[in-house]
Protein backbone atom coordinates (compact mmCIF):
# COMPACT_ATOMS: atom_id res chain seq x y z
CA UNK A 1 0.00 0.00 0.00
CA UNK A 2 2.99 2.43 0.57
CA UNK A 3 4.52 1.63 -2.40
CA UNK A 4 1.58 2.32 -4.28
CA UNK A 5 0.80 5.84 -2.33
CA UNK A 6 4.38 6.58 -2.97
CA UNK A 7 4.34 5.48 -6.95
CA UNK A 8 1.48 8.06 -7.58
CA UNK A 9 2.88 11.26 -5.50
CA UNK A 10 6.91 10.68 -6.76
CA UNK A 11 8.04 11.88 -10.10
CA UNK A 12 10.01 8.74 -9.58
CA UNK A 13 7.86 5.81 -9.03
CA UNK A 14 9.58 2.41 -8.78
CA UNK A 15 8.54 -0.76 -9.61
CA UNK A 16 9.55 -2.98 -6.93
CA UNK A 17 9.25 -6.92 -5.98
CA UNK A 18 8.13 -6.79 -2.58
CA UNK A 19 8.85 -10.03 -0.80
CA UNK A 20 9.37 -10.50 3.16
CA UNK A 21 13.00 -10.10 2.97
CA UNK A 22 12.56 -6.71 1.71
CA UNK A 23 10.12 -5.64 4.21
CA UNK A 24 11.72 -6.69 6.58
CA UNK A 25 14.65 -4.63 5.70
CA UNK A 26 12.06 -1.65 4.80
CA UNK A 27 10.93 -2.03 8.59
CA UNK A 28 14.40 -2.02 9.73
CA UNK A 29 15.71 1.22 8.05
CA UNK A 30 12.16 2.89 9.13
CA UNK A 31 13.19 2.04 12.82
CA UNK A 32 16.30 3.84 12.61
CA UNK A 33 14.69 6.76 11.23
CA UNK A 34 12.34 7.52 13.19
CA UNK A 35 14.76 7.86 16.16
CA UNK A 36 15.52 11.22 16.52
CA UNK A 37 18.73 12.28 15.45
CA UNK A 38 19.33 8.96 13.40
CA UNK A 39 21.56 8.04 10.45
CA UNK A 40 21.87 4.95 8.81
CA UNK A 41 25.06 3.73 6.22
CA UNK A 42 23.49 0.77 3.95
CA UNK A 43 26.27 -1.50 2.85
CA UNK A 44 25.73 -4.25 0.46
CA UNK A 45 26.30 -5.28 -3.75
CA UNK A 46 24.92 -3.07 -6.27
CA UNK A 47 20.93 -4.16 -7.16
CA UNK A 48 20.27 -4.87 -4.27
CA UNK A 49 17.85 -2.53 -3.44
CA UNK A 50 19.22 -0.19 -1.08
CA UNK A 51 18.39 3.37 -2.50
CA UNK A 52 14.61 1.90 -3.36
CA UNK A 53 14.23 0.35 0.00
CA UNK A 54 15.29 3.76 1.92
CA UNK A 55 13.04 5.58 -0.14
CA UNK A 56 10.93 3.83 0.79
CA UNK A 57 11.07 3.81 4.15
CA UNK A 58 11.96 7.07 4.21
CA UNK A 59 8.39 8.32 2.26
CA UNK A 60 6.52 5.66 4.94
CA UNK A 61 8.69 7.67 7.70
CA UNK A 62 6.85 10.87 6.61
CA UNK A 63 10.60 12.10 5.30
CA UNK A 64 12.03 12.94 2.34
CA UNK A 65 15.36 11.12 0.77
CA UNK A 66 18.49 13.50 0.00
CA UNK A 67 21.28 12.30 -2.01
CA UNK A 68 24.58 13.30 -2.53
CA UNK A 69 26.07 13.34 -5.73
CA UNK A 70 29.55 13.54 -5.50
CA UNK A 71 32.14 14.62 -8.14
CA UNK A 72 35.72 15.90 -8.71
CA UNK A 73 35.56 19.53 -7.21
CA UNK A 74 33.17 18.24 -4.56
CA UNK A 75 34.59 20.05 -1.33
CA UNK A 76 34.37 19.62 2.36
CA UNK A 77 32.36 23.24 1.80
CA UNK A 78 30.12 21.18 -0.29
CA UNK A 79 30.18 18.28 2.35
CA UNK A 80 28.87 20.65 5.37
CA UNK A 81 26.26 22.36 3.04
CA UNK A 82 25.21 19.00 2.08
CA UNK A 83 24.43 18.19 5.45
Amino acid sequence: EYLMDHNAMSKRPMNLAVFLYAVEHVSRIARVLKQPGAHMLCVGVGGSGRQSLSRLAAFISGMEAFQIEISKSYTQTEWREDL
